[in-house]
């Protein structure tokens, strides 16, 4: 389950997505989970899918690829299921003891799961087509007006591109420690939650170490290449805007001027 995350990871291709100005594929991201915050029917989620489908069509990332990121986060997706089912008052469709669920709690829980869904594989879609190289740049770029005010913005686009990209290291290196642990005879699956829980002790431990050691050793390798931030940067291939993000941004206001409608009806 740990190496089924693909957020963070970078599919190689070619396609039309992947050709994509970064900026363009982040703006895109940022809009679409505004979107689907906005969305509060079936035919807005319906269309919103529909959208999503034809982004990854367009991407050629393997969609057995892109739905295995979503059994890592299973968990959290029927978690919010459950609380928003047996949470919201409204019509009563079975009662039993304390437990009751209602026909809005039933739709409320429904279209939250499919939000969070939609939110996982839409959120992918960008690191899976988007180098991390590509992606700092073109939030630099984003951010570059807020430096006029003092916002370091090379900085924190840096910061928001290493977080990504060492999601799949981590995960990688928790799933070594936990194999390890396993072949010395640990056990992570019986007993109560109390003790599940203290039997993460030996996995948190090493991997806060091993954390601290990646952490370093990144910071070695930026001072060896005399890295001092965003200060004169030149960069081997300049992000321009082309025709393709042109019209990716035409489908954007066309996609957002649908989901308001739809919300309207």
């Amino acid at each position: 389950m740990i190496r089924d995350i693909t957020l963070g990871q970078y599919y190689p291709g070619r396609s039309v997505i992947h050709r994509l100005d970064a900026r363009t594929k982040i703006i895109a991201t940022f809009l679409y989970i505004i979107e689907l915050f906005l969305v509060n029917n079936f035919r807005g989620f319906l269309i919103a899918a529909a959208a999503l489908f034809a982004v990854i069509a367009c991407s050629r990332v393997p969609l057995k690829f892109i739905f295995r990121g979503l059994s890592a986060v299973f968990l959290i997706i029927a978690f919010t299921f459950v609380i928003n089912l047996f949470m919201v008052d409204g019509r009563v469709l079975w009662h039993w003891k304390f437990l009751t669920i209602s026909y809005e709690g039933l739709s409320r829980a429904f279209f939250m799961a499919v939000r969070l869904v939609l939110l996982i594989i839409g959120s992918s879609i960008m690191t899976l087509t988007t180098k991390p190289v590509e992606l700092t740049d073109g939030m630099e770029k984003l951010l570059k007006p807020l430096s006029k005010i003092g916002v370091p913005s090379h900085e924190i686009a840096l910061m928001m591109t290493i977080a990504l990209r060492f999601i799949p290291t981590l995960m990688e290196e928790t799933d070594k420690i936990i194999k390890a642990q396993q072949a010395r005879g640990a056990d992570f699956e019986s007993g109560n939650i109390v003790q599940r829980a203290k039997s993460l002790i030996p996995i948190l431990i090493p991997l806060f170490v091993s954390s601290f050691r990646i952490a370093q050793d990144l910071a070695m390798a930026m001072e060896a290449r005399c890295y001092h931030g965003g200060d004169g940067r030149t960069r081997m291939n300049e992000i321009k805007f082309h025709r393709g993000d042109s019209v990716a941004a035409l489908l954007l206001i066309a996609f957002l001027g649908v989901i308001i409608l739809s919300r309207q009806l």
